[in-house]
């Protein structure tokens, strides 16, 4: 067989694995198998040492031919293949600009969290700074300098969480009520917002652990005609004008004298539903004029400053806010509850 027909044979052997070619990996083998070191047409030009030396010029231009025409279409067949591939690869990656794209979740404000931002907010237009302490609290602040000595009857009414005989997870966040007067001078006027704890049932209107937010003011010439002003002051701000305080009396040991607040109804605006159970008033916080023994205990001249406190439970706000009927559903972080609150 000469050497022009052992290149055809090459050539024929090429064209039929360039068609089953489908990827760079099997045109790289199949450029080895060809041109190769270990080729086909690389073994048909060490054959030339068999040949006359007359025939070898003749068959060497062949082969040469051959290398470089094999090559053009091992090299034609790798830009048609990259091609594919950069096509495949832009249909997979193409975003269409006109399609509504897939937008994530988006999230909302916890009820909690609404109410809370927004009763900060009416304080501290009225010039009230906030301060936080900690939950994990010391009997010493929590109770003893509050007029809750030990064996006091309104430590049982809090049912309270110990960790040991001094420290005690906080029944209220007035604390720091009692760590601001001992840490500051007079003129005081602060809210204390936190989570509190107290071993109470669970049940749709209590739970161990819930929300207060608690305020104090302390200075000179302070009155109970104070206090009621601020707290209407609070609900117009919070409910809209028309509501107004009611003021009954009550007892806590931190305060004399002390008091229960009403509201006028939000719901019927003080004619009586529901909701108020037909009374038009809703029971919303517990105030007082703070109790001149506590203002002693935390170094302040009580025949100088007098001062009043308030604190406020901001469940019973975000359920009378968004007329939630039961406290557990706060708790549970079911998303089809959370997201209506926006």
């Amino acid at each position: 067989m000469g050497m022009q027909e052992k290149i055809a044979q090459i050539h024929e052997l090429l064209a039929g694995e360039l068609d089953r070619v489908d990827g760079l990996q099997a045109l790289d083998a199949l450029r080895v198998k060809i041109v190769g070191k270990k080729g086909e047409l690389t073994a048909l030009l060490r054959s030339m040492g068999q040949l006359a030396p007359e025939e070898r010029p003749a068959a060497g231009q062949l082969i040469n031919e051959a290398r470089e025409r094999f090559t053009g279409l091992l090299d034609e067949k790798l830009t048609a293949i990259k091609a594919r591939e950069r096509e495949e690869a832009l249909r997979r990656e193409t975003i269409d600009v006109t399609q509504p794209a897939a937008m994530p979740a988006q999230g909302s404000a916890h009820p909690l969290t609404l109410v809370l931002d927004e009763v900060v907010d009416c304080f501290t237009g009225m010039g009230f700074e906030v301060v936080e302490g900690p939950e994990v609290e010391l009997d010493h602040f929590n109770f003893e300098l509050l007029n809750i000595p030990k064996n006091h009857p309104a430590r049982d009414a809090q049912d309270t969480f110990y960790i040991d005989d001094s420290i005690v997870l906080r029944t209220h966040t007035s604390p720091m009520q009692a760590r601001t007067m001992l840490s500051r001078k007079p003129p005081i006027r602060i809210i204390c917002p936190g989570r509190v704890y107290r071993a109470d049932e669970v049940d749709a209107s209590h739970s161990p652990v819930f929300h207060q937010l608690e305020g104090l003011v302390v200075d000179e010439d302070v009155t109970m005609a104070d206090l009621r002003g601020t707290l209407n002051a609070f609900a117009e701000r919070l409910y809209g004008k028309g509501i107004t305080t009611r003021f009954r009396p009550s007892f806590f040991p931190f305060t004399e004298p002390s008091a229960e607040v009403d509201l006028t109804c939000v719901n019927c605006h003080g004619k009586g539903c529901r909701v108020c159970k037909g009374t038009g008033w809703i029971e919303v916080l517990g105030c007082g004029m703070v109790n001149p023994k506590v203002l002693e205990m935390c170094g302040i001249d009580s025949t100088r400053y007098a001062g009043f406190a308030f604190g406020i439970g901001l469940e019973r706000i975000a359920m009378q806010r968004y007329s939630i009927p039961d406290m557990r559903l706060l708790y549970e972080g079911d998303m089809r509850f959370l997201g209506q609150f926006r």
